[in-house]
């Protein structure tokens, strides 16, 4: 049994991760898995797991891929054909509509798309909202990674709740939960330094990391620390011009991206999430698998979800650098123990997700 995965992304979203995990995770079940690449788009995916192979669609932009989409699904006639974000899971129907094979088509939405469309030109949201409303009941089924996404995109474009499945997202590896892992090789990593807060994501406004550089210089007043924000983006250059003025340039550091920030996020003192809207935060699930105590704003969606309402970590208001830096100060000095923290990762493991992905989409979780 085939089953096809099409996406074109930027290289390091959060759909990238989920493929790297969710692909690799199928064809150990015993499916054969195509990676349909738009060229010169993400994931980057190494097919080095039996039964995976990635497929070049032989063209540089989305649009243009629908004929190597529909000459796909012709000729090799999978199970079901997976796509993720608007643009592509509207070319997924286009060729589904085409070239009429009994392929089940599957699209996901990863993000609370109110709020990830507000600031987008009217016309975009207006296409956005009259493709979910009209297009995606064609479709078998639409996945979101948590309640609040399936509540948001229900309420915004009209689907009906009943077309929608939450299924956790494949994010944590499962000798995460187990393994001792070495200090980043970086200096301030070397004990006996200052506590590390780390913040990750894209250097973009939804991230809204310039909170997060204001609360932490109010932790810094009370207490010896540093701040690291992995990733990157434009507000890179406007991010450490805000550390400087706020007085705390030499304690923030922006090193770029990086691939595998496990070691990073089990060797800092605190994770911060400072986002201003998510559909299910991965960087905040992978701070809790390695043990790592947590605070996060109370954003639409995901946050509340996964720390059950607080339980496992403080929530603030959104874009409240008091609020959030009373709540750094607090977790740093009454931390929850390790096992507690990994407790709320247990059903992102991969293995469980891969699961629940292949149950959602009505296959069986392995073949012999």
């Amino acid at each position: 049994m085939r089953i096809a995965c099409f996406f074109a992304t930027s290289g390091h979203s959060g759909v990238d991760r989920l493929a790297r995990h969710l692909l690799p995770a199928l064809a150990r079940r015993g499916y054969r898995v195509d990676l349909l690449r738009v060229r010169g788009h993400g994931p980057e995916l190494v097919a080095d797991t039996p039964g995976l192979r990635i497929l070049d669609l032989g063209v540089k932009h989305t649009l243009a891929a629908l004929p190597g989409l529909i000459a796909y699904l012709k000729r090799a006639r999978p199970e079901v054909l997976l796509s993720d974000k608007d643009r592509v899971n509207r070319l997924a129907l286009a060729a589904g509509a085409v070239a009429q094979v009994p392929t089940r088509l599957i699209l996901r939405n990863g993000t609370t798309i109110s709020v990830d469309l507000a600031s987008r030109h009217w016309l975009e949201r207006w296409i956005q909202r009259q493709s979910i409303r009209f297009l995606y009941p064609l479709a078998d089924r639409v996945l979101v990674p948590s309640q609040g996404v399936a509540d948001d995109l229900a309420r915004y474009t009209g689907l009906a709740c009943g077309h929608i499945q939450v299924v956790p997202s494949p994010i944590v590896p499962a000798e995460l939960f187990e393994r001792s892992l070495p200090p980043p090789d970086h200096p301030w990593f070397i004990p006996g330094e200052p506590q590390v807060i780390l913040g990750l994501g894209e250097l973009g406004a939804r991230k809204d990391f310039a909170t997060l550089i204001r609360a932490f210089a109010r932790v810094r007043t009370q207490r010896p620390c540093r701040l690291m924000i992995l990733g990157r983006g434009r507000q890179r250059e406007r991010l450490l011009a805000l550390a400087a003025e706020l007085g705390v340039a030499g304690d923030v550091e922006l090193p770029g991206f990086v691939a595998n920030p496990y070691g990073y996020l089990a060797h800092a003192a605190l994770f911060v999430l400072s986002s201003r809207w998510e559909g299910l935060p991965f960087a905040l699930v992978e701070a809790l698998a390695v043990g790592t105590p947590v605070v996060a704003t109370d954003c639409p969606s995901g946050p509340r979800e996964v720390l059950a309402d607080g339980c496992y970590g403080r929530l603030v208001p959104v874009g409240d650098g008091r609020a959030l830096a009373e709540a750094m100060v607090k977790t740093l000095d009454d931390p929850l123990p390790r096992p507690l923290l990994q407790q709320a990762a247990r059903r992102f493991e991969i293995e469980a997700a891969t699961s629940a992905y292949l149950q959602a989409m009505g296959l069986p979780e392995r073949l012999s």
